[in-house]
């Protein structure tokens, strides 16, 4: 007869948590973010609510966390480098553009967006594992990309990001059009012409 090993509980952990995640991201997109419980994440995912409460301190936290977990947004920022910054950076918007014209992302989205406004804890792991990141290798991509002359040497990095990515954010927010690739195009375009060397 085989011996018995006890149980992993690193590994049953683990299998919780993802499955509390994706109850909660399945959840958030079925019924809203309003409506969305502690109590029901905890009955779909098959685990106690104080499961949840020891892993997470609010609702906020739980769907943010899913959020990234689900559409692999945790650890893996990175924007193509091919010499050609324009064509890197439609890329990059291109993508963007997809996620957010996906309704269940859009819905989610949005919903985090409310908690970041009002909730401190929510805020602060949004800008550390999300927004910050992101930043960071949009300006190394801009900052590369002035080395090689293709930006004014005094281009100001921070103020180039949010010429990049404020106006998409905007439309998004305030439902001003049609998000597609051809908008994404337009506003690289548009960023870089207020950036080239030429332009000083």
């Amino acid at each position: 007869m085989a011996p018995r090993t006890a149980p992993d509980p690193t590994r049953r952990n683990e299998r919780s948590r993802s499955a509390v995640l994706t109850a909660a991201y399945e959840l958030v997109s079925e019924i809203g973010f309003g409506k969305l419980t502690i109590e029901a994440i905890a009955a779909r995912a098959g685990v106690g609510k104080q499961t949840i409460y020891r892993w997470w301190p609010s609702k906020g936290a739980v769907v943010f966390d899913a959020f990234l977990t689900v559409n692999g947004h945790e650890g893996h920022f990175a924007l193509p480098d091919t010499g050609d910054l324009a064509a890197d950076l439609k890329t990059v918007l291109r993508l963007s553009i997809d996620d957010l014209a996906d309704p269940a992302i859009d819905r989610t989205y949005r919903a985090l967006n409310a908690e970041i406004l009002n909730d401190p804890a929510v805020q602060a792991e949004y800008r550390t594992r999300l927004l910050d990141p992101l930043l960071e290798v949009t300006r190394d991509r801009l900052r590369s990309a002035r080395a090689a002359g293709a930006l004014a040497p005094d281009t100001d990095l921070d103020f180039a990001v949010e010429l990049l990515y404020g106006p998409l954010y905007y439309r998004w927010m305030h439902r001003l059009g049609p998000l597609d690739h051809d908008h994404a195009d337009r506003l690289v375009d548009s960023t870089l012409r207020a950036l080239e060397p030429a332009a000083r």
